[in-house]
């Protein structure tokens, strides 16, 4: 049943995201009344298809590792058993948790309207969201809020629409482990994702049609995770674009690849498409509202979240930029801020930290060298390998390294990569560090606790 009332409201948020959820709740808080609009499950990204799953997913798989490593360390179990099944039945109540959780917390608040359905814009001032049942609301607001989120992008391959392929949301529910994974995509999800399913039991190959793995990263951090992305059994294909897919029989597929000289193939059981994401535009109607779009679709906005159209703002994955969870809450922060505090808070230069969950894990904070170098910034950068961190040694854990770049004059740090145990806790000591100003020198002189991950910054800065 369609209405032909129009309901008015203090605000509309467009998705339950990082940004949309923390956003009404403050926003209700403040007396404002809010209608949230959902698609599916409150949470986004993070909390559904992100995050929370593999992280969950990730641990399982190190749990595999540590097991089948026992013996290194003189404890001697029987064989192993990775039973997938368990694995997402662990994963699925972490999910359910965390989405039940924040779902309730948008429904007792007195202010917030939680509505399911498929938002569309009828012009700069009002939404018509459907629902499953095909009723249709009218809903109005001085200020509308975008926080779509994205999705798996599937590039135009031949033959990929006549198989069954994975993409980061399907991996998740299968039902076996796969025999032979191949996976189109050699950065960050694609290598979560490779290794996980290395450590659970699949054969597992990556191409990457760059000149190396996480091609954004400096050449010596790509280099340091693809060595230990072999070490650990995976095969990996740079410089090939991936031509065609061919379904052999029901559970064999042949890939077809090219690089630079040859064309050749891989065969495999399941292929994974980790290739990018898209942004969840295509179904809100964005020209009703004259709302403007990039050449990919995202959303654009100013420094401060603004899109074109007065009141209209976008937050999150669907605005582009860094697609980060944290990223999404930071606009969230920002928005709130000028809105009701009247601040003039920017997006402009903020840290942008991200850690990825390979083993070990790579944290990133600030400039990478290879961006010092293009800037013509007078720099110094220093590596410590994890081998010669104490606390590495000890627990059996000395892949990779630490890297610092710093400004020579100021003495102020740039950036940072730690590729090791906990990268990505290391590293916000040296983002802790950048937010304070302080110099390198502070880290290099400070005193902590021995044995510990941190003291490995007293070795690693005394190299400048």
């Amino acid at each position: 049943m369609n209405t032909s009332k129009t309901e008015n409201f203090d605000a509309i948020i467009i998705g339950t995201g990082q940004s949309g959820k923390p956003l009404a709740l403050a926003l209700a808080n403040e007396g404002w009344k809010i209608a949230i609009i959902e698609k599916r499950f409150v949470g986004g990204t993070c909390i559904n298809y992100g995050c929370t799953p593999t992280k969950v997913m990730i641990s399982s798989a190190r749990m595999a590792y540590l097991v089948s490593r026992s013996k290194e360390f003189g404890i001697h179990t029987g064989k192993m058993k990775v039973k997938l099944d368990e694995v997402r039945k662990r994963k699925n109540l972490i999910v359910k948790t965390f989405r039940e959780g924040g779902k309730k917390s948008l429904k007792d608040n007195k202010n917030i309207n939680l509505i399911f359905g498929n938002a569309s814009f009828i012009n700069k001032n009002e939404v018509s969201v459907k629902s499953k049942e095909n009723n249709v609301r009218k809903l109005q607001s001085r200020y509308i809020f975008i926080n779509t989120g994205a999705s798996p992008m599937i590039p135009d391959i031949s033959g990929l629409k006549d198989i069954k392929f994975l993409t980061s949301e399907t991996i998740m529910d299968l039902n076996k482990i796969p025999e032979n994974l191949i996976i189109v995509g050699g950065s960050y999800i694609g290598l979560e994702f490779g290794q996980m399913f290395k450590r659970f039991g699949s054969k597992v190959s990556i191409i990457e049609r760059s000149s190396n793995i996480l091609s954004r990263e400096d050449e010596d951090i790509s280099d340091e995770i693809r060595k230990i992305m072999i070490e650990d059994g995976i095969k990996i294909h740079v410089n090939c674009e991936t031509i065609s897919i061919k379904k052999i029989r029901s559970k064999l597929l042949k890939v077809f690849i090219k690089d630079s000289t040859k064309q050749k193939t891989i065969t495999g059981s399941h292929i994974l498409i980790a290739s990018g994401i898209k942004p969840n535009t295509h179904e809100l109607c964005l020209e009703s509202a004259g709302i403007g779009i990039d050449d990919k679709n995202f959303i654009k906005v100013n420094d401060r979240l603004e899109t074109n159209v007065d009141g209209i703002y976008a937050m999150g994955d669907v605005k582009g930029g860094p697609a980060f969870t944290h990223i999404s809450y930071d606009d969230y922060r920002i928005i709130f801020s000028n809105l009701i505090k009247n601040k003039r808070e920017s997006i402009r230069d903020r840290l942008v930290p991200y850690t990825v969950f390979t083993d070990p894990q790579l944290g990133r904070i600030g400039l990478s060298e290879r961006e010092c170098i293009s800037k013509g910034l007078n720099y110094k950068a220093a590596v410590l390998p994890m081998k010669n961190v104490a606390r590495a040694v000890e627990t059996g854990e000395t892949k990779g390294f630490i890297k610092a770049i710093v400004d020579i004059d100021t003495k102020q740090i740039l950036g940072a990569a730690v590729l090791g145990i906990e990268g990505g806790e290391l590293m916000a000591m040296m983002e802790i560090a950048m937010m304070g100003n302080l110099p390198f020198t502070k880290l290099r002189d400070g005193i902590f606790s021995h044995p510990s991950l941190s003291e490995a910054l007293n070795n690693l800065l005394m190299k400048l």
